[in-house]
């Protein structure tokens, strides 16, 4: 019995010595018949492989394809990042490569190939041959050198990015006056070499003036490069203007610049010399028509990959810098070079030339422009002047406004602070808005009336005196207006600004025909221009809901929002026999006026408003006589919104508005104003801004009696 199960225990070890056995030969073939498959790899196989683990950037799989002398020549790290700096460094693509002859003889094989790739300078293309060879048991391998990369590049190489950047293209007005490019700034900064000995208090002193700390300062000042001579730059400031500091009134901001100046360089070391920087020559004036410029941030850099932005290039953020961000910005050029370890070129890879951005000029009239600001800036207003026969925007004013220049040189968090905390709100762009038109929307309400025929112009409505309801069924609201006269009829409604009679004449209209008649406008839509603005509406909802906000409506109150710049083109219809011009700002020397609503109500129907609005202007009575002249004649209408909680509310405020055009069309410069200003209750309302308006009309049309 025993010796049955030694004889089955010495089967089962035998069994299973020849199983391992097997297994391991098993092994061992497979792993013979790996060596042997790749020993068999053709070195054009090989090097496709190289190829395409290039294209990948798999640098480790390319190291591991490399003879076992190469890899005593480099080391993997090393490898890795050679490639990695250049290829990464270039902005390699589209790598490919043609393999032109492949010659083997005795263990060795030369491929003999051409490459093409994609660079951040343009194409490199190069012809190149690669050795392999073959080792024991492991197949053909590759012979590496720097050469591999490019034909000329040797260990102590380098292969060098120079960037040639492109110069911002400039903004200028219609008459080529500069509105945004190159300015000078002063740049503040020390001379280690002329500092006092006990420069402790000095840099406490200037870090306090310039709003950096004494350790920034001197961060700055152990930097490698800087010598006892260099000029260590810290800040830039505002160059001081010698003109308007000497002129009979220098601004406060000029006296301050001048004394801050002084006290800078009075600390020893401290030197102030002229920089080059991105300006704004009518600061306030325009600044939320031009806007600004910043430097880029990572986020700008990864929203906007590939669009050859630089870690110190600059980008539009507001006006017209970012609308024209595109053709301002230009093109870098750049060239890939081989230099050697003493800098001198070896061979250039691939070059591009810079291509400089594009000139941008605009429609705008900087001088009226500065004299629409200038009339208004100590209001919360803004002022749309336009063509009215060609859509030529002549200016965009905001009020109160910002300096564009004060981001460029960088803005203290006092003076930013400043400006958020203003509860005129300074940055707030006010023409992109809609506000409330009030009786400067009675022409629209006319001429949808005449269009549909609802509303007969000599049609006495009758006089209701100063406040007038429906019926009953309206309670306690009722239409207030200010003037008592008669007959009631349309043109004597436009004249004495009766919100009365156009509350009837929406009523007769009908809430339907109106919100079609205002669809046809371009109401709740994007208007055509160049700035995004926001859309006029009529209602809060998708219609207007009931007969008291109809009423309202028709004489620009309600939930009535209207852009300025919307209204303005709407305008240009009482010029155009009832078409309506398309705004635009760029500049074109022969105007070609663009109609944006052709037809928009008859040229019978545009003629009787206008004349009409002539009266506004020209009759004793009219809400804008005070804008009158005798030299020219001048159509328009005021408006006066109340924006307040209900009826009843006593505190609300009032927005202001008045809108004016010439009417002769052979005039030298044809011009219509839009202009809003906000709180206006206790200024004499739209008189107010008529007063405005009419001193720019007399300083932009001299008066010629």
């Amino acid at each position: 019995m025993k010796r049955r199960k030694r004889r089955f225990l010495f089967s089962t070890v035998c069994t299973l010595l020849i199983l391992l056995a097997g297994l391991a030969g098993a092994a061992l073939f497979f792993r013979i018949q790996g060596k042997i498959g790749l020993s068999k790899k053709k070195p054009d196989a090989l090097f496709q492989e190289y190829v395409d683990c290039l294209s990948r950037a798999d640098y480790k799989a390319m190291y591991g394809m490399l003879n076992e002398q190469s890899h005593l020549n480099i080391s993997e790290e090393d490898f890795i990042t050679r490639y990695k700096n250049i290829f990464e460094g270039i902005e390699a693509s589209g790598i490919t490569a043609q393999i032109r002859q492949v010659e083997e003889k005795d263990g060795e094989a030369t491929v003999s190939y051409s490459m093409s790739l994609g660079s951040a300078a343009g194409e490199i293309s190069f012809n190149n041959q690669v050795k392999f060879q073959k080792e024991k048991k492991l197949g053909y391998k590759m012979v590496w050198s720097d050469s591999v990369i490019f034909p000329e590049l040797e260990r102590s190489d380098k292969v060098r990015v120079s960037t040639d950047k492109a110069q911002r293209g400039r903004i200028f007005d219609r008459n080529g006056l500069l509105l945004a490019g190159k300015g000078t700034a002063s740049a503040v900064g020390l001379v280690p070499g002329k500092m006092s000995e006990d420069s402790a208090g000095d840099l406490e002193t200037l870090g306090s003036l310039l709003g950096i700390s004494p350790e920034g300062i001197g961060k700055k000042l152990s930097a490698k490069w800087v010598k006892e001579d260099s000029f260590v730059p810290l800040k830039t400031i505002k160059k001081v203007d010698e003109f308007r500091l000497n002129s009979e009134e220098p601004r406060e901001e000029d006296v301050k610049n001048k004394a801050l100046q002084d006290e800078l360089l009075a600390i020893p070391g401290v030197l102030i010399t002229d920089t080059e920087v991105r300006g704004y020559p009518m600061g306030e004036s325009g600044a939320h028509l031009v806007g600004y410029v910043q430097n880029v941030t990572a986020e700008d850099l990864e929203k906007h990959p590939g669009e050859d932005y630089l870690s110190d290039s600059v980008i539009g953020r507001s006006g017209m810098e970012s609308l024209f961000e595109k053709e301002l910005k230009g093109t870098n050029g750049r060239t890939i070079t081989i230099v050697d370890s003493n800098g001198t070129v070896k061979k250039t890879l691939a070059a591009k030339s810079r291509v400089d951005g594009t000139d941008i000029t605009l429609t705008i009239d900087s001088t009226l422009q500065t004299e629409i600001y200038q009339t208004f800036k100590d209001d919360k207003s803004c002022t749309v002047a336009m063509n009215p026969y060609t859509g030529e925007v002549l200016a965009l004013v905001s009020t109160p406004s910002y300096d564009d220049n004060d981001f460029i040189l960088g803005m203290s968090e006092e003076k930013w602070a400043s400006l958020n905390d203003d509860e005129r709100k300074p940055m707030f762009n006010r023409f992109r808005q809609r506000f409330a038109p009030g009786s400067s929307f009675k022409p629209i309400t006319g001429a949808i009336g005449l269009s549909t025929g609802a509303i007969d112009p000599n049609e006495d409505y009758g006089n209701e005196g100063l406040s007038w309801r429906k019926d009953e069924s309206w309670g306690n609201y009722y239409v207030t207006t200010l003037h008592d006269y008669s007959p009631v009829i349309l043109e004597n409604a436009f004249i004495y600004s009766d919100n009365i009679y156009f509350a009837k004449a929406a009523l007769k209209i009908g809430s339907d025909d109106f919100m079609a008649g205002l669809d046809k406008l371009g109401f709740n839509q994007d208007i055509p221009f160049d700035i995004s603005v926001a859309k006029s509406q009529y209602s809060n909802t998708e219609r207007i809901e009931t007969e008291v906000q109809l009423a309202d409506s028709g004489y620009g109150q309600g939930q009535m929002l209207v852009n300025p710049i919307h209204l303005a083109s709407l305008y240009t219809m009482f010029n155009n026999d009832g078409n309506v011009m398309k705004p635009y700002l760029q500049y074109k020397p022969e105007p070609k006026p663009e109609v944006w609503l052709p037809d928009a109500f008859s040229p019978e129907i545009t003629e009787r408003i206008r004349t009409a609005l002539c009266k506004v202007i020209s009759s004793e009575h009219g809400t804008g006589r005070g804008a009158n002249r005798n030299d020219i004649e001048l159509a328009g209408k005021t408006g006066t919104a109340e924006i307040k909680a209900s009826k009843g509310d006593t505190s609300g405020t009032e927005l202001g508005w008045f809108a004016v055009f010439t009417t002769d069309p052979k005039l030298e410069t044809p011009i219509l104003l839009v202009s809003m200003v906000e709180d206006v209750k206790n200024l004499g309302g739209s008189g107010y801004v008529v007063k405005k308006d009419k001193a720019v009309l007399d300083a932009y049309i001299p008066n010629k009696q």
